[in-house]
């Protein structure tokens, strides 16, 4: 297994692509769109020179991680060559879905394919293939250069051969992989998301403020960053389609979207890549201050 696809140039597409190519793979990065393939390329370059600086890697390291990457806008060309490819496009079913046939339709009967969605069932997304014992989760954690778990998902039809390639192949990029069954929002996000939803009820219903429930998290359960920045990091949008995929999946109350989550969404309020969530961002620096205040 040489030659890597990636589906989707965003900021895990980008960062998947990089992982790869930093580990000796030869990786073709697709995006329908020109500016977002440019953009990828400087964020992957600006990674790796803040590598060197720090001692990381070599110049040589990032010249040859940079010599392996290519940019496409045409799927279909990009798949067929490739030994593995893994789509970390939207997270919406139809788009994966529609994804999903495409690549199947292009890429060699050996080639496995994976899936970055953070939720979404495995096996729904296998049904749409030819070849749903070599379709697999492969669930990087933001930022993928720097996080070590990968949430390895088996389908319903997943072979146990492809399973062990995939859990060989994180460790292969250094990663820590970890089997995990097809269920709504797998491990991390189905613990993760309740958390986070629940801490959008507390502000909601006015029970502290944000920065006091952030604050609470972090020094009282020693977390790196309180929920409500986390959700801004991981953007209110996501949180809410994930949030969503539980409710629907499992179809229990515990599960359902705060209503706040659901009105900052639709006002266009999804946290640091919109500039505004449950803080304010200023652009360009990761200085944060409390957002004007949600009324419940």
């Amino acid at each position: 297994m040489n030659n890597i696809t990636v589906i989707g140039a965003g900021t895990m597409g980008n960062g998947i692509a990089h992982v790869f190519a930093m580990n000796g793979f030869q990786v073709s990065l697709v995006d329908l769109s020109e500016d977002v393939l440019n953009q990828a390329r400087n964020t992957i370059e600006k990674n790796l020179s803040r590598m060197v600086q720090k001692e990381k890697i070599s110049e040589s390291d990032k010249s040859r991680t940079l010599e392996s990457l290519s940019f496409h806008t045409d799927m279909r060309f990009a798949s067929k060559t490739a030994d593995f490819i893994v789509e970390a496009a939207t997270e919406r079913l139809d788009l994966k879905l529609e994804i999903f046939r495409s690549i199947d339709a292009a890429a060699p009967s050996h080639t496995i394919l994976a899936t970055n969605t953070s939720s979404i069932s495995i096996t729904k997304i296998g049904s749409a293939t030819s070849r749903p014992d070599k379709v697999i989760g492969m669930h990087f954690m933001n930022p993928v250069p720097v996080m070590k778990l990968v949430e390895v998902i088996r389908g319903y039809a997943t072979s146990d051969e492809v399973t062990s390639t995939i859990m060989a192949l994180s460790e292969r990029l250094g990663k820590v992989p970890v089997e995990v069954n097809d269920y709504p929002g797998f491990v991390a996000n189905r613990i993760l998301m309740p958390m986070i939803n629940e801490a959008i009820f507390t502000l909601f219903e006015g029970v502290a403020g944000v920065s006091e429930i952030d604050t609470v998290m972090k020094l009282g359960m020693a977390h790196p960053m309180g929920p409500l920045q986390l959700a801004d990091f991981i953007g209110l949008d996501v949180c809410l389609s994930i949030l969503n995929v539980l409710h629907d999946g499992f179809g229990q109350p515990k599960y359902a979207p705060c209503p706040l989550l659901v009105n900052m969404v639709t006002a266009g309020k999804l946290g640091m890549k919109s500039g505004e969530g449950f803080y304010s961002y200023t652009h360009g620096t990761k200085e944060l201050r409390v957002a004007p205040t949600f009324e419940s």
